[in-house]
């Protein structure tokens, strides 16, 4: 009921603002075809090399619009994870707080403004509050919290006459709430619990398990397998002083198929056996390789090779065609550590890549130049964590789509999905009619932020805003207004979309006549349509 006052109480503003201005409607119509200055700020993120962007992006990150602020001391450092803890909360629409990312609160009522006194003079965690998303269910229109939020740390605030507090925020580490209530002032107030987050691993052991110790394969070679249910640590007596280092045989393999499983062992034999080969001459090497023929699936290709017939093994077809394999003489030209070169893992190493941390962190950062271009993201190739949260707090995608996000636990499993993302992102969508309203090439970084980020406006509301070179369908609202710009140096006027009326954001102009860009729009991430292919 409070979130339906405060809907009611924003359109009632905004139906004031239209009375004061004697509005007129104006469509902006652009053509598919992208302009020379377009093409210019698309250049480089934004900022084009022939010096048309003259814009200081720095001025956005500010939020000066907010005016002098305080800087708070003795911050709190990070918690640990799986900490429990009672926090002021905030609830939020159409905003997802990441950490590392900025948020701007002007807190008005006076159940809010009790929440920040408290969260500025707590011990147990100064300066910190928890902000949580609120969302109305599609199903049956009622509003609903997010379980999983971000603390946030306030680095500074400032006390204005009228009672209201201006505050800017960082967020810090993700939580889930465990329960919720209000206290005596009517503040709301949650028991979270800080997420404990992984560490960036090269080859988890959810994608592919942890291997043997590569130890192992230079054992003697023994005349029979080890059978699959006997783990090879055992075997030759490791023991569990490997039990940190590398999970049993018997564990990995229990995850593949019997056919899986015998073409694995016998992978493991010739490795044992190149090995025992090492101290051998290269006579020796093929009397070996002629003595135990059986013990390699090596000699199986061979002969399916030579006969050109699609063969079977283990009751898969292998189609080979007609080729020619190397004869006994020719496996001689063949140095002994091309062999040790090859994987000892079972699975290819594309497979480990596809949930390498640092991988994945490298290739995340490659497609937001691509596509993006700013801010640049290469300072946090080798900090996979970060790098997730600072690609999902600035990717120009939907409300929903970014909790999606910050709901996603683990570091590999959240960049793949940002990838996806980015790859796949192609259009901005009116969430109520679906309209066309621009493209990803029509993308500008405005801020140093990137192009998504938060601002507050002078009665308290948060938006989330990503900002645009142009735009299709929009009705401009309205004369341009200085005060209270989030963008110093530009004039705001409400857009709405010209299909269904919905308020979409902002058309932006500058002010000065040196300025550049002339104009630009700023479109709010909770109208912004799901499906982003």
């Amino acid at each position: 009921m409070e979130d339906d006052r405060i809907l009611e109480r924003e359109r009632y503003q905004m139906e004031q603002i239209r009375e004061l201005e004697s509005e007129e409607l104006q469509v902006e119509e652009v053509d598919e075809e992208s302009s020379d200055d377009e093409t210019n700020y698309r250049s480089s993120g934004g900022a084009s090399a022939s010096g048309e962007f003259t814009y200081n992006t720095s001025l956005a990150a500010l939020h000066s619009y907010l005016g002098d602020v305080e800087d708070t001391h003795n911050r709190l450092a990070f918690l640990d994870g799986g900490a429990v803890l009672n926090v002021p909360l905030f609830y939020l629409e159409g905003v997802v707080l990441f950490p590392e990312a900025t948020l701007p609160l002007r807190v008005i009522q006076p159940n809010f403004i009790a929440s920040v006194e408290r969260a500025l003079r707590q011990v147990d965690a100064p300066y910190t509050i928890g902000v949580i998303r609120v969302y109305k269910d599609p199903n049956n229109g009622r509003m609903k919290l997010a379980t999983t939020g971000t603390t946030a740390e306030i680095r500074q605030y400032r006390h204005l006459e009228d009672g209201s507090v201006n505050v800017v925020t960082r967020g810090q580490q993700r939580f889930r709430l465990r329960r919720r209530w209000m206290d005596v002032e009517g503040s709301p107030c949650g028991e979270i619990q800080i997420v404990k987050e992984d560490l960036p691993l090269r080859t988890p052991r959810e994608a592919v398990g942890r291997l043997t110790p590569l130890s192992i394969f230079r054992s003697n070679v023994h005349s029979q397998i080890p059978p699959i249910y006997r783990s090879r640590a055992d075997q030759y007596g490791f023991g569990n002083e490997n039990d940190s280092d590398a999970m049993s045989e018997e564990s990995f393999e229990s995850e593949l198929s019997p056919t899986e499983r015998r073409l694995h062992q016998s992978a493991l034999v010739s490795c044992d056996m190149l090995d025992e080969l090492a101290s051998s001459d290269d006579e020796n090497i093929e009397q070996q390789f002629r003595i135990q023929p059986m013990r390699s699936p090596f000699d199986s290709f061979r002969r399916s090779f030579s006969t050109g017939k699609n063969q079977e093994v283990d009751g898969v077809k292998l189609a080979l065609g007609k080729r020619s394999m190397p004869t006994d003489n020719t496996w001689k030209k063949y140095s002994l550590n091309q062999f040790r070169e090859a994987p000892r893992a079972f699975l290819p190493s594309w497979v480990y890549q596809m949930y390498d941390s640092y991988s994945l962190a490298q290739r995340a950062a490659g497609r937001w130049k691509q596509i993006v271009r700013a801010p640049s993201m290469d300072g946090y190739i080798t900090k996979p964590d970060l790098l997730s949260f600072h690609i999902a707090s600035k990717m120009p995608v939907s409300e929903s789509t970014r909790q999606e996000l910050l709901e996603i636990d683990g570091i590999s499993y959240r960049l793949r999905r940002e990838i996806e993302l980015l790859e796949s992102f192609d259009c901005v969508r009116c969430r109520s009619c679906e309209t066309l309203i621009a493209k990803r090439s029509n993308m500008l970084v405005m801020s140093s932020e990137g192009p998504l980020g938060a601002y507050v406006n002078p009665h308290g509301y948060v938006h989330e805003i990503m900002t645009l070179f142009k735009a299709n369908g929009l009705a401009v609202i309205g004369n341009p207004v200085k005060e209270y710009s989030w963008f110093p140096g530009y004039a705001w006027s409400i857009a709405e979309c010209a299909t269904c009326e919905t308020q979409l954001g902002w058309l932006f102009t500058a002010t000065k006549k040196k300025l550049k860009p002339r104009s630009f729009w700023g479109i709010r991430s909770s109208q912004v349509a799901d499906d982003s292919r």
